[in-house]
């Protein structure tokens, strides 16, 4: 059995799915209810004793300077790629802190604390059952290891969440792999995630960490934050009257792909 022992969030990108009002806030750093997004993870991480937390930032990376402030032992890390590159690079600039870790997106948000458990047997994602056809990433999982990804959805299978677990271990292996196809391969618009899943896929026995839908609410859209906090129904009028699109959600579980 392995315990994480420290996190990272990934929160630099620039939210253009739901443009204007990322023009202001950074996605991670916007409020649903009155809590920001990434307060839910930084919260739910403190719950389970997951104290080391290393924030990656980008976008208008002053406004998270507040959560050094906010949080004691909370650090910031710049990712100097994110305005040119996919999210590859704010894991390939956190690469130091992968071993023992949980690495997940701050700009979703965490409704329930126990599916940031420290406690795993196997690297892995968290993942929800779905016999529904899906757009978002779907894992196939045999013997509680994951043996495909199909990055188009489908149904009957476990839906893949922006939350990980990697052992120390895997997380060195997970780390050269960085390094080979961010610094000498020079792959800089893939996910990070297409490391582990798609590019070597044969040197992992992955598997998953099991949800329930509604624990994690990933927003995607100006639609769905309007819907989760009416507050935001001005932002959605802005954008539906000047033809700002606020794309739903798709075929990518990932928001730090850069225009």
């Amino acid at each position: 059995m392995h315990n994480v022992q420290r996190a990272i969030i990934v929160a630099a990108g620039t939210g253009t799915r739901m443009r204007p009002l990322t023009l202001e806030t950074p996605k991670p750093l916007v409020r649903v209810g009155g809590t920001r997004l990434i307060d839910t993870a930084i919260r739910g991480l403190l719950e389970n004793g997951i104290t080391e937390i290393h924030v990656v930032v980008g976008y208008q990376k002053e406004q998270f300077r507040v959560l050094e402030e906010e949080y004691p032992g909370l650090t910031l890390i710049e990712n100097p790629y994110y305005d040119t590159c996919n999210n590859i690079s704010s894991l390939y600039v956190a690469k130091e802190y992968l071993r023992d870790v949980i690495i997940l997106d701050g700009d979703q948000q965490i409704k329930k604390p126990q599916v940031l458990s420290p406690a795993f047997a196997r690297s892995g994602y968290n993942a929800v059952w779905t016999d529904a056809d899906t757009k978002e990433w779907l894992l196939t999982v045999q013997n509680d290891i994951v043996t495909s990804c199909s990055r188009t959805g489908g149904s009957g299978g476990w839906q893949l969440y922006s939350i990980s677990r990697w052992s120390e271990e895997d997380g060195r292996r997970l780390r050269r792999h960085l390094e080979i196809e961010f610094e000498e391969k020079k792959h800089r618009d893939i996910y990070w995630d297409d490391v582990a899943l798609f590019c070597y896929p044969d040197e992992y026995q992955l598997s998953i960490f099991p949800m329930e839908a509604g624990d994690v609410t990933e927003v995607d859209s100006l639609e769905e934050l309007a819907a989760l906090d009416a507050r935001y129904q001005s932002y959605l009028k802005k954008a539906q009257s000047t033809g700002i699109a606020s794309c739903p959600a798709n075929a990518n579980h990932k928001e730090e792909i850069q225009p």
